[in-house]
């Protein structure tokens, strides 16, 4: 038996995570979990899986339970949830969006629970920290992203000395066929129409901006230590290849799929063993796959991220909050899509994030806050 914490249980993550403990019950039980302001989900979802401790996003959403469970809320709440232990071979799956998801990464591995990780902006802000955490703690770090865990399971039973590149698959998301003139003009409606993957409004933006794509190769160099002159990004519109990797010797293993993320939560929570997910079958005879170079010129937040990696520290907690503040502000419909990318490009560049030392995990935090802050009150945006 596995035993869950939910973070962001109404999330697209957090109810495809668990239609799987519901396909399988007597192999996970959910122990803890958070839920948004989706109430009548909430309370549907609470009451289904009857977890010992809850998490609430704001205090005023807190609701009666018919049972007595614990109940918390706001981000001090997320933290209890975290720490919360009773059993052996406990799990965080954390689907939480935006850096809040950092610091109950940080408590879970503490008290030793084992991460299944939804969550970009751990691994973009602190990766770092949190590998030398995960050597620590001696616990298991898994990716639910349908890239990295391709990559996962193409590297099972390999050298990683023998790779000579990560190949990231990109969807092109919804304006893949737009050019940057007809950006200028496009709507937030338009960009939350992704023609693939149906997922939350935030990471949907950035896959439009390709600032989602930019992540995943960040987070691709922590979770399999590979340089970044390695990771490679690649436009295949089709959404079927989730990534590929390329040997030393010229062979290419891929691992391919229908676009349903309960594929890769399944292996996940599974790993290392393939279990049943009732995802509609990939029909191989249907297949017409295609794949093109991915410009950093019509992506610049793709360029924007490579930049942010490769300085390092506060830069990278930097590029996570001006990129959180630009979508923010995109989705109030305070700018327009391509000021998305201006907004990025103003901040990424600053000489004033150089140091000559690693940054603590309380640094960065401190400094994203604070992006974040500036950003939004430049554009009358009130917290």
């Amino acid at each position: 038996m596995k035993y869950l914490y939910l973070l962001g249980a109404c999330g697209s993550i957090g109810t495809q995570t668990l239609d799987i403990v519901r396909n399988h019950p007597t192999e996970y039980t959910v122990i803890g979990m958070s839920v948004g302001s989706n109430l009548d989900l909430a309370k549907k979802l609470i009451m289904e899986f009857k977890p010992k401790i809850v998490c609430f996003r704001k205090m005023e959403h807190i609701f009666s339970i018919e049972y007595n469970p614990i109940v918390t809320y706001g981000d001090e709440g997320l933290l209890q949830v975290a720490r919360y232990h009773q059993f052996e071979n406990e799990w965080l799956v954390n689907a939480l969006v935006g850096v809040a998801g950092l610091e109950p990464t940080v408590e879970a591995i503490k008290t030793r629970k084992h991460i299944a990780l939804a969550n970009k902006e751990t691994l973009v802000v602190a990766g770092d920290i949190i590998q030398q955490l995960i050597q620590e703690y001696q616990v298991t770090l898994l990716p639910i992203d349908s890239e990295h865990s391709a990559i996962l399971q193409c590297l099972r039973g390999e050298d990683d000395r023998q790779i000579k590149k990560l190949i990231i698959t990109a969807s092109g998301g919804s304006f893949r066929n737009k050019s940057r003139e007809e950006l200028e003009e496009v709507t937030v409606q338009d960009a939350l129409n992704h023609p693939n993957w149906q997922m939350g409004s935030k990471i949907t933006i950035d896959s439009a901006t390709m600032m989602n794509k930019g992540f995943e190769v960040i987070e691709a160099h922590y979770l399999f230590q590979i340089d970044y002159d390695k990771i490679h990004t690649i436009l295949h519109p089709e959404s079927i290849v989730h990534s590929m990797v390329e040997f030393q010797d010229g062979s290419v293993k891929a691992q391919l799929g229908v676009s349903d993320m309960r594929i890769p939560i399944a292996y996940a929570l599974a790993y290392p063993n393939h279990t049943e997910t009732k995802v509609q079958e990939l029909n191989l005879l249907d297949l017409n796959l295609h794949f093109s170079f991915l410009s950093k010129k019509r992506y610049p937040c793709l360029e924007f991220a490579y930049y942010a990696a490769q300085k390092g520290g506060l830069y990278l907690a930097v590029l996570n909050a001006s990129n959180e503040a630009a979508v923010h502000l995109f989705l109030k419909e305070k700018i327009s899509f391509l000021e998305i990318e201006h907004i990025i490009k103003k901040e990424i560049y600053k000489k004033e994030y150089e140091r000559d030392s690693i940054c603590s995990l309380e640094e960065r935090i401190s400094v994203g806050r604070e992006v974040y802050k500036n950003i939004l009150k430049e554009y009358g945006e009130i917290l």
